[in-house]
């Protein structure tokens, strides 16, 4: 039996991860900082599973890590965690910067002085890309972040690289795109509009404030995605792949595709907040995937349309269970 560590489990990805690799036969070891709250709601439902622990870790506590190879002795390490949200970045440069950038340095470093046989994984963004005028893009796309969180991922995606090149260490980073699901938190957009959807569909809520509308995103399920991690780390060679549908939306067409399921006007119900909308945009990202569908014969299994109806029907639920 294979044993692997997912930092930030207990967040979207990590959550999704952590339930694959316990269905294909691993020992999950989850790692989760410590809060003062309860925030283990989106791996509740695996966590009396036999093979899955979990264990307290901080990205900027090096010695953690050390400590958590010797005793587990993991055949792979998927780093998920990090302050994630492009917006808040902006607010919080520094913080965010020192997760991404520490966090990625220290678990590498563990390795390469622990054992290099240990293979990891990056979670790499899509927003590197930022406003590169390349459109779509792929692994060969200059990178052109826009924001504190793009310029880390952009650091932590090349020291991955170094140490895969100098140190013969096997590492991967995935590219990956926009993927949304209803683990996914509730200031990220997608989220936030079915969550409003539903809430608004209840009689709880009446408007729903949203920033800029234009921007274009390559959505998809996280479901999906966290599989495509899987494959990178059993394929022969190490390498980075860009994961995404090939398929590009605007937040207008998820606002419009989710209250149309609901059946609730945008016009009555949506406001534009200028204080919503980010320091430098985004325009467009749109993946080109076509890499990842070559050498490790992934592809997104759910569309656009069903993705959205199932975040609101979750939400729906979710809200109901609440009243």
């Amino acid at each position: 039996m294979k044993t692997a560590l997912i930092t930030g489990v207990t967040g979207q990805d990590g959550s999704y991860l952590a339930q694959h690799l316990l269905e294909v036969g691993y020992k999950v070891i989850g790692l989760k900082r410590r809060t003062s709250i309860i925030s283990t709601d989106r791996i509740d439902h695996i966590f009396n599973h036999e093979n899955f622990v979990l264990e307290y870790f901080e990205l900027d506590d090096p010695g953690v890590m050390y400590r958590l190879i010797n005793k587990y002795d993991p055949e792979e390490i998927y780093n998920l965690a990090a302050q994630s949200h492009v917006r808040v970045s902006f607010d919080i440069p520094l913080s965010t910067t020192n997760t991404i950038v520490t966090g990625v340095t220290h678990i590498l470093e563990a390795i390469r002085n622990t054992n290099r046989n240990i293979k990891f994984y990056q979670a790499s963004s899509s927003e590197m890309f930022g406003d590169s005028p390349q459109v779509p893009q792929n692994e060969l796309t200059r990178f052109s972040p826009a924001s504190p969180y793009a310029c880390a991922k952009v650091y932590a995606h090349h020291l991955v690289r170094n140490y895969r090149k100098s140190y013969g260490v096997f590492a991967c980073s995935g590219i990956l795109f926009n993927h949304e699901s209803p683990r996914r938190g509730e200031t990220f957009v997608t989220r936030k509009i079915t969550l409003a959807a539903a809430r608004i569909k209840l009689g709880i809520q009446e408007k729903l404030h949203l920033g800029n509308l234009d921007a274009v995103r390559d959505w998809g399920f996280a479901g999906d995605y966290v599989k495509a991690m899987h494959m990178m780390m059993q394929h022969e060679k190490p390498d980075d792949y860009v994961i995404a549908t090939g398929v590009s939306r605007t937040v207008k067409e998820w606002l419009e595709n989710v209250f149309e399921i609901a059946r609730l006007s945008v016009q009555d119900h949506v406001e534009i907040d200028p204080r919503l909308f980010r320091p430098h945009e985004v325009p467009v990202l749109l993946g080109d995937s076509s890499k990842a569908k070559r050498v490790l014969g992934w592809e997104p299994d759910v569309t656009f349309s069903d993705l959205a109806k199932m975040m609101y029907d979750e939400d729906l639920k979710y809200v109901k269970s609440s009243l």
